[in-house]
């Protein structure tokens, strides 16, 4: 994979995902909870934006040759959160179950309009700086397969979930 084939599959997966959340529209629908489990979308938003500024500041000390090291301590995983605000979603001590529960009480007094807003400077920053790494540094670091998993992998999650979640809002209006 390189750079100029990477970008743009990102950006067509991004359209797609804004596509999906243009469908649900309002912002009171936003907050309903049942998309994902008991999450709304606005959580599910709140986990998307920890998500990217995650990896766009991995891609932000790489491009400073700084260095990361997922979290091999609890100690260590406790530290980054309240360091950076977000879990070290590459930890392998990171129970997948507590992701949304920390993500969510962070964001839960935060209007959908600034999680978007947040969410949307988060993406513009991974871009920004990927364009100004090298190739060589994508592959030394695996870039590609790991702004995968903060970015587009999670956007066809949602768009799955939403789906689902407008199939049986369907279901049972009729």
């Amino acid at each position: 994979m390189n750079k100029t084939t990477f970008i743009p599959r990102l950006q067509r997966e991004r359209d797609r995902f804004e596509l999906i959340l243009n469908q649900v529209g309002f912002s009171r629908q936003m907050t309903i909870k049942g998309v994902s489990g008991n999450l709304s979308i606005k959580d599910i938003l709140a986990d998307i934006l920890t998500r990217e500024q995650f990896i766009a500041d991995r891609l932000n000390e790489i491009l400073h040759s700084e260095d990361y090291s997922p979290c091999t301590s609890h100690s260590a995983l406790e530290n980054f959160q309240k360091n950076f605000g977000y879990p070290d979603y590459e930890s392998p001590l990171l129970e997948k179950e507590s992701r949304n529960h920390i993500v969510t009480y962070k964001h839960k007094n935060i209007g959908v309009d600034d999680i978007v807003e947040q969410e949307l400077a988060a993406y513009e920053n991974i871009i920004s700086t990927l364009e100004k790494l090298t190739q060589n540094q994508c592959l030394d670091h695996d870039l590609f397969h790991r702004i995968a998993e903060h970015t587009y992998k999670p956007y066809r999650r949602i768009i799955h979930d939403i789906r689902l979640w407008f199939k049986s809002i369907a279901t049972e209006s009729n």
